[in-house]
């Protein structure tokens, strides 16, 4: 009994007298019809209403599964959901991957988390791979560091990286930066030919053997971007068009079937000795300012490609088909790159893999499309 019922008590009905007896049987046969006629006009009621609902909009089920986020452990340099539940305890490991026409088809970078795609000397762009949940079981042709790797790294909570070498002024400004330096020419032994190419692209190692370099170091980088399930507004861009040079006529076309966005370069796909075409779930444009150092980095007379990666420039984030146009904001090398819309907010990626465009801020990026279906 309810603490309001231990309080009411039924008041005593009035005695009436023997005489008035058949008026009260009367009484309850009239309340009995009335009471089966209202019981009759509430249950056709209720079967019309059965019959002939209210119509309510139908809730949009994409928009709604769109804004769950995972409930456990999430990759910091993916957003996905851990692999078994726990965050791998090792350090992001950066690879240096070439890509050079004679380079390709490279190996594991359908297994990176970030891919970073920077220009280099000559109109050719070289890839650093950065891994941390997911593993390669073999990456490359890996090629020599540039000043820029220094630049690109820093925010990685001091990543491992390898790379071939590199020129002497690049090599020290590694030993001084606050990165792990696992040049190959230190640790060959953990190099793996691939013999059915030529030098300089028969270079490649295992994601597992560059972590072992180092297995002491347990401690996972902290999280580089913010993500989010839920699609931002944005304009159309099924297609994304980054012309760095004829080496690398870049060109992104959105796969509404599957999320992500491939890779062709001109009218060929950009494909890896996996067999897999070069794929990623985002895409971010960082528009960066290019000048060339003092120092020549090759015997043809190319000079070092410097990038300037602090401060702040244009950006564009490209995800679920749509683009997202804002700033990249950068205080020092030592701080996280932020992803910044007009309106100040921070701009989600989408959980999954991640390819960084560092392009020179006189390159046109263009996007295209009509908004993806569904």
């Amino acid at each position: 009994m309810s603490a309001r019922g231990r309080h009411v008590k039924r008041r005593p009905g009035k005695q009436e007298p023997r005489g008035s007896s058949w008026i009260w049987t009367a009484g309850f046969i009239a309340l009995a019809v009335l009471l089966g006629v209202a019981t009759v006009a509430l249950v056709v009621t209720a079967g019309s209403k059965h019959v002939t609902p209210k119509k309510v909009r139908a809730p949009r089920v994409a928009r709604t599964s769109a804004t769950i986020e995972p409930d456990g452990p999430v990759c910091p340099l993916t957003g996905l959901p851990a692999p078994g539940g726990h965050v791998p305890s090792r350090p992001a490991l950066a690879i240096k991957v070439d890509n050079y026409p004679a380079a390709r088809p490279q190996s594991g970078l359908d297994h990176a988390d970030i891919v970073f795609d920077e220009p280099v000397e000559g109109g050719v762009t070289r890839f650093v791979a950065v891994y941390q949940c997911s593993q390669a079981p073999l990456v490359g042709p890996i090629r020599s560091a540039r000043l820029v790797d220094v630049g690109i790294l820093e925010q990685l909570s001091k990543p491992l990286f390898i790379h071939m070498g590199g020129i002497n002024p690049v090599l020290a400004a590694l030993r001084s930066a606050a990165i792990v330096d696992d040049d190959l020419f230190s640790y060959g032994g953990i190099i793996q030919h691939d013999f059915g190419r030529v030098a300089p692209y028969s270079t490649y190692i295992t994601t597992a053997s560059g972590w072992g370099i180092t297995p002491s170091d347990t401690t996972p980088p902290k999280p580089l971007f913010t993500y989010s399930t839920a699609v931002p507004s944005g304009s159309p861009a099924t297609t994304v068009h980054i012309p760095f040079s004829v080496y690398s006529p870049a060109y992104w076309h959105y796969d509404a079937s599957t999320g992500q966005y491939l890779l062709d370069y001109g009218s060929s796909p950009a494909m890896l000795t996996s067999g897999r075409q070069i794929s990623t779930t985002n895409i971010v444009v960082q528009k960066v300012q290019i000048h060339l150092g003092p120092w020549l980095e090759n015997n043809l007379g190319g000079y070092e490609v410097e990038a300037t990666l602090t401060g702040s420039g244009p950006l564009e984030v490209f995800r679920n088909g749509v683009g997202v146009a804002g700033t990249w904001q950068r205080a020092t090398l030592m701080n996280r790159t932020r992803l910044v819309a007009s309106d100040g907010a921070t701009i989600p990626l989408a959980p999954g893999r991640t390819w960084v465009e560092l392009v020179p801020s006189n390159i046109v990026v263009s996007a295209t499309g009509s908004p993806p279906a569904g």
